[in-house]
Order: C-alpha cells, then sequence, then structure tokens
C-alpha cells in the first residue's frame, strides 16, 4: 500500500482515538441491548404494525424474522427521486420471498440544490442534511428494526441519511442508488448555451430548451456533480452493491440489485456482519476520500465527509484532504472535468474498473468490510446477468475508454486536484482538477460584492473587462446557510474567455459543478465570524496561488485589523427559513462540516 496514504490513515486513526472509542462504545451498548420487539409492550408492537398485512403481523409477533426499515427520500418533482416510487412495494414483496418483513420508516425531505439555485429556499439547502439526519433517527427510533435500507441521491441526502444511520450502527445498512438518467444533450452543449444567455445572445426560451434537453428524465443528472459524487461514495465506502452506482433506472438489471440489496441486507442482520459501524471506520473514510481525489468529485463532499465522520467519532479535516491529493492521482475525466458524462464513465467500466485501478496502484485500503463481506476485492466484479441468473462476476479490469478512465500508472494527473489555501484571509479549498495550470494563478485587485446578482449587475454595465478577483462575501453557514453559487460561473467564463486572468473567493459554495475558474471557496473564518474576508475592499490586491496553496490579501496587517467588518444583515423570513433562525448561529465552521448537530 502506499505509504502516505497508510501514513494518513494511521494519523487519523490516533487522533480520533478517544471519539471513536466513545462512538464505538454506544454502538456496543445498543448491539447489546439488541432489537428485541418482545421487549416492547403489546401496545407498541400493535401500533406499529397496525397497518400491515395478517402475514406480515404474524412475522412481527415475533423475534424471529428480520425487519428492516426504509428510510426513503421519495418525491416526484426531483428526477433522481422519482426513481424511488415504486421500490417499497419492490423491497416489501422481496423481503416476504426471503423470510424478512420491511417498513417504510421514515421519509426525508429532498430539495435540489438545481431548483433553488439562485432562489430564496436555496438558504435551506445545506441545513436540510442535518434535517434529514434528524428525521432519519427519528424513523429508526421504534425499535422495530433489525436493519436499515436508505434510499436516497442527492446533494445532502445521502450524507444526511447515512449522519442519521451511524446513530444506528449497530445495524446492518445498504443505500440503495436509482441511477442515472439517459444522457442529453452534451454537457458542452449546456454549457455555451448558458454563456450565449449570459452573453445576451439568445432568448430565455432558448435556454429553457436547453436545460430542459439536458435534464429530461426520471434518474440523476448526468454530470459528475455532488449527486453522482455521493453514489461514487457509497461504493467505494461498501454501502453500495459492487458496480450498481450508476445502472440505469427502469432496467432489470437496476431491479435486479435493489432486490439483491434487500437479501444481502437481511442476510447480514441475520449473521450480525456488515454492522454500519463497522463498515464505517477511519480505513474506509480515508477510501471515501481517495475516490472523490481521483475522480475530481464534489468539493461539497469537503464538508461532507468530515460531518460523515464526525457522526462516527472519526476527526478529519481539510489538511487531510490536501495530504491525499497530493498523492492520490487523477484517474477519471468526466465533466466539468471532461466532456464525457456519468453514463460514458460506467459504459467505460464505471466503479469496478476505478477501484481495481486504485487498489493495484496502492491507494486504498483493501482490508475493509463492506455490505458483501470483507475486503474492497469484490468490489472488482460486475453484477450481470447470467442464463437469466443474477451474479457478480468477474470479467476484464480495464478502461473501455482511456479518455475518460486512465491507469493508475499513466493518470491525468499525479494529484487530485483538490487543495487547502491558507493565508492571512483564512482557510479555504480549491478544486484545481477543472482549471487549465495557467489559469491558476491569479494576482489582481478584488471586486467586493454581497449577492450574486449583483455580477450580472456589473457585467451588463461592461465595468468588468479586466484582470480581478470577484469576492463574494457574507455567504457562510451563519450567515445565509452557504447558498451554491453557480450564477457567477457563465459570467466569469466568459471574461477568462476574453483573455482575462480571474478568480473567486467566497466564503459560500460553488459544489460539484465547480468548473474552470479558479475558486477559492468554504473560506473559513466567515464574514459573519467577522472573518478577514469582512474586512476586503474594492481595490485591494488578491493573490491566489493553487501551486503553494496560499490565498492572501496584499494589505498591510495593521491596516487590516483597523477596518470595520462589513456584515451584511438580511431579511430573516421567507420560504420557511425564519423556522431556522434559532439554529444557524450554532452552525460549525466550513473546515469543520457546517453543521448544528451534536455527533456525541
Amino acid at each position: 500500500m502506499n505509504k502516505s496514504i497508510l501514513n494518513i490513515t494511521n494519523r487519523i486513526i490516533e487522533k480520533s482515538k478517544a471519539s471513536r472509542n466513545n462512538y464505538l462504545f454506544q454502538m456496543n451498548e445498543a448491539l447489546n441491548d439488541s432489537v428485541n420487539r418482545s421487549s416492547l409492550s403489546c401496545g407498541n408492537l400493535a401500533h406499529a404494525f397496525a397497518g400491515c398485512d395478517l402475514h406480515d403481523k404474524d412475522s412481527l409477533k415475533g423475534d424471529a424474522k428480520v425487519n428492516i426499515g426504509i428510510v426513503s427520500s421519495y418525491n416526484d418533482m426531483l428526477s433522481a427521486h422519482k426513481t424511488y416510487e415504486t421500490y417499497p412495494d419492490l423491497i416489501r414483496d422481496q423481503a416476504s420471498k426471503i423470510g424478512a418483513v420491511a417498513q417504510v420508516a421514515a421519509c426525508v425531505p429532498a430539495m435540489c440544490d438545481g431548483v433553488t439555485q439562485g432562489q430564496k429556499g436555496m438558504e435551506l439547502s445545506l441545513i436540510s442534511r442535518d434535517v434529514i439526519a434528524m428525521s432519519t433517527a427519528i424513523g429508526m427510533s421504534h425499535n422495530m428494526f433489525d436493519a436499515g435500507l436508505c434510499l436516497g441521491i442527492c446533494d445532502k441526502i445521502v450524507p444526511g441519511l447515512l449522519i442519521g444511520a451511524l446513530k444506528f450502527g449497530h445495524l446492518p445498512f445498504a443505500f440503495v442508488p436509482g441511477g442515472p438518467m439517459p444522457s442529453g444533450i452534451s454537457n458542452v452543449e449546456k454549457n455555451r448555451i448558458r454563456q450565449e444567455y449570459a452573453k445576451g445572445n439568445i432568448s430565455k426560451k432558448e435556454l429553457l430548451d436547453g436545460e430542459s434537453a439536458s435534464y429530461h428524465s426520471a434518474g440523476t443528472c448526468t454530470f459528475y456533480g455532488t449527486a453522482n459524487s455521493n453514489q461514487m461514495l457509497m461504493e467505494i465506502m461498501g454501502l453500495h452493491l459492487p458496480g450498481s452506482s450508476f445502472v440505469a433506472p427502469n432496467t432489470s438489471l437496476r431491479e435486479a440489485l435493489t432486490l439483491e440489496s434487500v437479501r444481502q441486507v437481511k442476510n447480514n442482520a441475520t449473521s450480525k456482519s456488515g454492522l454500519l459501524k463497522d463498515v464505517i471506520n477511519e480505513k474506509s473514510i480515508v477510501n471515501g476520500i481517495v475516490g472523490l481525489l481521483a475522480t475530481g468529485g464534489s468539493t461539497n463532499l469537503t464538508l461532507h465527509i468530515i460531518a460523515i465522520a464526525a457522526a462516527a467519532g472519526i476527526k478529519i479535516d481539510w489538511q487531510d484532504f490536501s495530504d491525499l491529493s497530493d498523492t492520490v492521482p487523477l484517474l477519471t475525466r468526466v465533466y466539468p472535468n471532461g466532456s464525457s458524462d456519468v453514463n460514458d464513465f460506467h459504459n467505460a467500466g464505471g466503479m469496478t474498473v476505478l477501484i481495481n485501478e486504485l487498489l493495484n496502484g496502492g491507494f486504498l485500503n483493501e482490508d475493509v468490510e463492506t455490505l458483501v463481506g470483507k475486503g474492497l476485492k469484490e468490489y472488482t466484479k460486475f453484477p450481470t446477468f447470467e442464463n437469466n441468473q443474477f451474479k457478480f462476476q468477474d470479467k476484464e479490469l480495464k478502461s473501455g475508454n482511456d479518455d475518460i478512465i486512465a491507469t493508475h500508472s499513466k493518470p491525468f494527473s499525479h494529484n487530485g486536484g483538490i487543495k487547502v489555501l491558507k493565508g492571512n484571509l483564512g482557510t479555504s479549498v480549491i478544486k484545481t482538477s477543472a482549471v487549465e495550470e495557467a489559469n491558476w494563478y491569479v494576482k489582481a485587485e478584488a471586486i467586493v460584492i454581497q449577492e450574486q446578482n449583483q455580477l450580472t449587475e456589473l457585467f451588463q454595465s461592461g465595468n468588468l473587462n479586466k484582470d480581478f478577483v470577484l469576492v463574494v462575501s457574507n455567504q457562510g453557514p451563519k450567515s445565509n446557510g452557504m447558498p451554491e453559487l453557480h450564477q457567477l460561473t457563465p459570467i466569469l467564463s466568459i471574461l477568462q474567455h476574453q483573455g482575462h486572468k480571474v478568480a473567486l473567493v467566497t466564503d459560500g459554495r460553488m459544489s460539484g459543478a465547480s468548473g474552470k475558474i479558479p475558486a477559492a471557496i468554504h473560506l473559513s473564518p466567515e464574514a459573519v465570524d467577522k472573518g478577514p474576508i469582512s474586512k476586503i475592499l474594492d481595490g485591494d490586491i488578491i493573490e491566489l496561488d493553487p501551486k503553494n496553496s496560499s490565498l492572501n490579501i496584499l494589505v498591510n496587517e495593521e491596516k487590516l485589523l483597523k477596518r470595520k467588518s462589513i456584515i451584511v444583515s438580511r431579511k430573516k423570513f421567507g420560504m420557511g427559513t425564519e423556522l431556522f433562525s434559532m439554529v444557524r448561529p450554532l452552525m460549525s465552521s466550513s473546515k469543520e462540516g457546517a453543521s448544528f448537530l451534536n455527533y456525541e
């Protein structure tokens, strides 16, 4: 195994000893108490299975049969979650056939950043992760379940489900994907249409037609953003079935994988194996970060993996990401890091080929427990049908397209493309894998705004025909929920294409759609906490230097200290945001996972 990754893994194990032992103590206490429906009163039980059919009622009266709790993020407004509409019936039927019972334990909210982009509702996006975690815990708290199935895909949903499930780590869990929609127009063409609209060259109708041709059916969006980074994460950490993350919806293989997930988690519950507390440990967390880096995945996961790890008593930080990034090679090119989409990636061998390459290069901890047993080698098999029988099969483990999946010996880049930037503005992260190296370094005057739409006004007035660093302040977790700032991308891309050196600095997010502009994001401390970003003025010189991992304002330190912080006071209501006013001040910093939960 690669020595650097082994050393980082051991470092994480060492610094997590106390908190991890506390977590395992809690889970072992729960395991010893176990799920024992006979310990519930007759009234408890009667309420719990009142809505079941007679067969399931008889099954649930004793402890002999496994009861699987389903936590679903289904809704039929969002394409990725529409796929889950028929899953409960499918799962219940399969459970009955194999001598188990399945009940929907909870439904959790699933919002889409694509819908709320630039809208007031986006202020609830990041905070919804913690709400989902609490909703998952509430659903599983009835002490009726021997195992869990989590149905979730997108941005905050999968991390929230996993954080909640980890409080029931004494049980086995499986995460069940829904699969990506068929490819629409290319992501390159979609981006071109957006830029043409930003320039004023096409109408809003033409823009909508283009967007609709890209996002056009049930299934996950096909670019490699946060939703698909989540799917990668669940598979490489052993919570999906092997090779299942990107199998298309409404296919016989997708259905077979869902049925197999039920069988597997039922068997795990019977044998007391594959317990979530054992699957998610320091080694699998490192594997998740390695997968993120090797695929050039979503920067949102630099928040979510920290929060997931904390829920399992594991302490990681951005320096761990950065140190791993120095070692882990970039092995995939999927939009926005290339022109291909996740369907192309899957057809080129997908997660199976990727995991095999990472194992062969010594970049993964192989000795982990997974949903399907001991060791990651099981994840180098392909799900398939043979003689109409579903099975996991050994096949040639070679990339079907070297422009999409590279070998570990000839990677697209020798580092993973997520770096930590430090300096007198604080600490931030930058995703360099999609940025041409010639565009990494920017030293220019600051243009400071407090809202995304101010950039459009400046662009339309012709005041941006120069090199500059755009500073978008007061966008952190405590300020307004840390919204994604995708509206900035088309305009900044146009200006960069015109030859200007441009960059972004913000205490907000850019997520999985982080593009070709160098962007120092998640800056901490945030403006509301009187971080240095709150003191930047128009005309200050900002130096962003990813090669040297630095971000600095070139202003005399004494002069900077004397400045007053600019903190924006926004209206505290609208789209339900007022309901969260009590917890917003409790949000931790970006580098601590941006959470209000108490994980202990």
